[in-house]
């Protein structure tokens, strides 16, 4: 990667360091902030507790005490931790190879209360809004809201919603739905306000997994349709 992008800084609470990229959603940007992500992973600094890519921002949480005792100015050290260590080694390196996840949906009647009411909305038939939703391949932009929930994008515009203008206060595990451009999967039951399209059987965190997130920023995931009986079933599997 040689391309590099101007950012902008700010404090986030009174112990971390943001470093913003832009403000709209990117798969070059976003790339650029993975990229600075695996890198701090390979050099580390004993004074930084953790690091968050998001969309178009990165964030450096650092333990005060640490500069504190070292009368080091933690703003300065990770700008220059950023400008001269993290964007120069970045820009020799390989990138992060990127998985391929397939996803099963059951996009039935009882796994998707919202799909034939926003089909209705968007002048399409309810084939069609599947056909648009299983048809483009994914990128996980960024984990959040929930343990394991990735955000991802960006649906067919066709088939871009709003959120619902009142929450559901109990969204099922499983259940995949539509905000703006952005698609994504309830890891766990919860309050949501997504356009619930669909449901899989498929587990999206689990504390006990080496890995708890099934799904990790950077990966692609395609979504393909089963049936209600493979959907009820697919446990046994």
């Amino acid at each position: 990667m040689s391309v590099r992008y101007s950012y902008q800084c700010y404090t986030t609470g009174d112990h971390a360091l943001t470093f913003s990229f832009g403000d709209t959603i990117d798969i070059a940007v976003n790339e650029y902030i993975l990229q600075l992500f695996h890198q701090y992973q390979r050099l580390r600094h004993p004074g930084i507790k953790d690091c968050i890519p998001a969309y178009t921002t990165i964030t450096f949480v650092y333990d005060a005490m640490y500069f504190l005792s070292r009368k080091l100015d933690p703003i300065d050290t990770i700008q220059l931790l950023l400008a001269e260590s993290l964007i120069p080694n970045m820009l020799t390196q390989k990138q992060t190879p990127e998985r391929v996840i397939r996803i099963p949906v059951c996009y039935e009647a009882d796994c998707a209360p919202d799909l034939a009411s926003l089909a209705a909305i968007k002048g399409i038939t309810a084939g069609e809004l599947i056909q648009f939703h299983s048809s483009i391949t994914y990128r996980v932009f960024m984990n959040g809201f929930l343990p394991g929930f990735a955000y991802m994008g960006k649906v067919h515009e066709k088939i871009n919603a709003p959120r619902l203008s009142s929450p559901r206060q109990k969204v099922p595990a499983g259940s995949v739905g539509i905000a703006g451009d952005q698609t994504g999967i309830y890891p766990m039951e919860s309050p949501g306000g997504w356009q619930l399209i669909g449901q899989t059987p498929v587990s999206l965190f689990d504390t006990n997994a080496i890995q708890p997130c099934l799904l990790e920023p950077g990966d692609q995931v395609q979504f393909y349709p089963i049936s209600w009986h493979a959907f009820q079933n697919w446990s046994v599997q």
